[in-house]
């Protein structure tokens, strides 16, 4: 169907099939990429999906909902081109698209109200956007 480039925080790339009807999160999972954490299972419950997008997908990619500015909003790398990964729908629109993992955050707040700490990396080059 098309190809997402996926840079990790270490830098490393991958270029991996996208399948519609999967979520980028479950894309990038799938492929064994373990720095993207994905705690909640992609139930937009706690961030730790969280990518840069490249801006010139910006427009092909649905708006942000609520839920998801709100835990963007929790994030202290958010940028403007953050998103997390479980609420991007995988579409033929979506072929080339490049992403990098964001730096891990300090701290989670999941949708049971408990604060999970899972540590901390350096946002070296941070906001860089991806480039192809």
């Amino acid at each position: 169907m098309g190809l997402v480039h996926v840079t990790t925080r270490k830098g490393d790339k991958y270029h991996l099939e996208l399948h519609e009807g999967f979520s980028l999160m479950d894309t990038i999972r799938e492929a064994g990429i373990d720095e993207l954490m994905a705690l909640c299972g992609g139930c937009c419950s706690c961030a730790t999906c969280h990518v840069y997008v490249d801006p010139r997908f910006a427009d092909r990619l649905p708006p942000p909902g609520d839920d998801e500015n709100d835990l963007l909003d929790s994030s202290e790398h958010r940028v403007q081109a953050s998103r997390l990964s479980c609420q991007i729908p995988v579409t033929a629109d979506l072929d080339g698209i490049a992403v990098r993992i964001a730096p891990q955050t300090k701290t989670v707040s999941l949708s049971t109200g408990e604060t999970v700490s899972y540590g901390t990396l350096s946002p070296e080059g941070l906001p860089s956007p991806v480039q192809n």
